[in-house]
This record gives C-alpha cells, structure tokens and sequence, in this order.
C-alpha cells in the first residue's frame, strides 16, 4: 500500500525531518546529527542482588509503618500520599517507586496485618494438644493486641465498612487457612479430646475476645482504669480469656 503525503508535509516538499520531534530540521543543522545519549541506548538494568533486596524491603517496611499509624488515625479517606512520605522519610516520587497508589499501601498494610495475625493460628496442627495449642493461640493474640494496637484497629474499622479492599484477601487466603484449621478442630473432636464445638464459632470468640482489648482500649480504660500498657493486666486478660475459652472446651461426662 503506497502513503500519499499532503502537500505541505516536509516530506512532499523534500525537507528532512528530526528524528525526534516529527519536526522539519533546520537548515544549519548537520545533516547526520547523532542522537543523545539516552536516546541512543536503554538503561542498563541494576540488577537485584540480596543487600539491594534488603534495602527495598526496608524502605518497603518503614513506608508500611508510617502509613499504618496514618491510617489507623485518619482512615484511608482522611491519609494523604503526602503523609505517609513525609513521616516515611522518603519522596513522593520515591513511595510511587515501592506502591503504584495510596490504596496499593493500604491493602500492603492490611494484608502485612492479616499474615501477622493469623501466624499463631497456622501453628495449630492435629498432633498438638488442643488445651495446650488453643490456650497458647490465645496468650499470643492478646499480646498481639497489647505490641500491635493500631493494627488490630485498622483491621477492625476495615471490616466494619464491609472490607472493600481487603475481601478478595477474605475470600482466598483468610478462608483456606481457616478451612483447613477448622478441620484440625474436627478432628480434635472426633479423637474425644475437645467436647463437641463448631471450629468456626470457637475461632470468632478467640478474635472477638482477644482483640476487644485492643479495638475497645478506651472503654476497657474508661471502667477499669487501666490496659494493655499494663503487665499485670495483660497476665489477667490472658487466663481469664484461656479459662473462659478452654473450660468450654474440655470434654464433659454427658458429652
């Protein structure tokens, strides 16, 4: 097929044309000027050795840290990118390098969140006794609660406004890990170890109880005068937590 040109087009009236603005050239320019240097090669690509690696989960790590405070305080509606780079230390520029947008970070902080949280429950597996693996599960959630306040609240006020960025997250991972810890509680079950329970309900009453310390710090400090900050506190949440918790689960006579 043969391109016909107007007229007035460089081209038709023997002209040369940069190379690259499109533009006609100007008479006094060489004849073969050479390209710049950028243009005349690609950047070479640094390749990504183990103390580079560190150095980007690093600074992956101190942004996350800086916009989970952010978040827990402000939201996600009421968090600049702004802020999160100036209390990360880093550019602007430079946070777009590590997370392609301000919800990108939240989903990283929530889902780092979610991987944290559920650590102790992985550690659940049949050949565990389950008095002893579920009253441990339930001392580590707590003291998750009492090192990770503003975590526990960010994923609570997630979940309140339906988990719009974190469902698929639910749906997948949340759910598989779940699933297959539920089964483990059947199990538990089925051998006369635990008294008859539903897995699911008996995992939602360890969240709910566990992470009320930390979710509801003010009411808890409004009626008792004290928290988490406090030891001997978190000493008493945890065995009544473990005994309220285990004594409905040992098995019984009429069982």
């Amino acid at each position: 097929m043969t391109i016909g040109f107007d007229r007035e087009h460089p081209l038709a009236q023997g002209q040369s044309v940069d190379r690259l603005s499109r533009r006609p050239a100007r008479p006094d320019a060489p004849a073969d000027k050479p390209l710049a240097p950028k243009a005349a090669a690609a950047r070479p690509v640094r390749p990504k050795t183990a103390n580079r690696l560190k150095r980007i989960e690093a600074k992956r790590g101190a942004i996350l840290d800086a916009a989970l405070a952010l978040f827990s305080r402000y939201g996600l509606h009421g968090t600049t990118v702004e802020q999160i780079a100036r209390t990360a230390a880093v550019s602007k520029t430079n946070l777009f390098y590590y997370f392609a947008s301000k919800e990108d970070v939240y989903v990283g902080v929530l889902s780092r969140l979610l991987d944290q949280w559920l650590e102790p429950l992985r550690e659940l597996q049949l050949d565990t006794d389950p008095i002893e693996g579920i009253g441990e599960y339930i001392r580590r959630k707590v003291l998750f609660s009492r090192t990770h306040p503003e975590a526990s609240r960010l994923f609570c006020l997630e979940m309140v406004q339906g988990a719009p960025l974190l469902r698929h997250e639910l749906e997948t991972s949340l759910k598989q890990l779940v699933d297959a810890k539920a089964e483990v509680i059947r199990g538990w079950t089925a051998a006369g170890k635990l008294g008859p329970i539903d897995p699911y309900h008996l995992i939602f009453a360890i969240w709910a109880t566990t992470q009320h310390y930390a979710d509801f710090a003010s009411q808890v400090d409004a009626l008792l005068k004290t928290g988490l900050d406090d030891e001997r506190f978190v000493e008493e949440a945890t065995r009544n937590v473990q005994r309220i918790i285990l004594d409905g689960l040992r098995v019984r006579k009429d069982d």
